[in-house]
């Protein structure tokens, strides 16, 4: 595995090295030791699958503490564009964004700690997305930060997404709770 920085503190890009051959291939997606070597030491406890069609855009999605969610992403079909925004209180990169382009074909994991806003678009006719989370889904303390905030200034690859009535709903970043937390430290 090959763990690649970004440059927001915290966010990996991990590249698995893939074993094919004419039968087809095999790859690890998650080594306890290898990720702890990297300052990744949560447990995973909740796996998730989600199917989109072209052009659904799902996010930005959060869970506040104490079930703040850390999650492991991979897209298994198709191709997704995944973005993730720094909420963290006191973060020097609070409010920045990082995405990337994940599909099936490079294969590439991307580990989001508890913290982030988080959310993706579907680029092909469908997308098959999992997650791996490090803590159970709490309805209580689900929430999230608008897909298309200007003052967070996403560049995000489609014209007009497919917005769920819940995510066309959701307040901008300087309306959230995680604003007022981040502005008091």
């Amino acid at each position: 595995m090959k763990f690649i920085e970004t440059p927001i503190s915290g966010l990996w890009i991990i590249e698995p090295k893939v074993f094919e051959d004419e039968r087809g291939f095999f790859m690890e997606i998650y080594h306890q030791e290898k990720f702890r070597a990297h300052g990744i030491s949560e447990t995973f406890i909740q796996q998730n699958h989600s199917r989109s069609k072209r052009g659904v855009l799902r996010g930005l999605h959060y869970q506040s503490a104490p079930f703040s969610q850390g999650k492991l992403v991979r897209v298994v079909h198709g191709e997704a564009f995944d973005v993730c925004v720094d909420i963290r209180p006191g973060s020097k990169t609070f409010g920045k964004w990082f995405g990337l382009s994940m599909s099936a074909e490079n294969r590439k994991l991307f580990y989001i700690p508890p913290g982030f806003a988080h959310g993706f678009c579907a680029l092909t006719e469908n997308v098959d997305f999992l997650y791996s989370c490090t803590n159970v889904y709490s309805p209580r303390h689900d929430s999230g930060i608008a897909w298309n905030d200007p003052d967070i200034g996403i560049k995000w690859p489609v014209e007009s997404p497919m917005i769920s009535a819940k995510d066309m709903k959701l307040p901008n970043l300087c309306d959230s709770p995680e604003y007022h937390k981040h502005t008091s430290t």
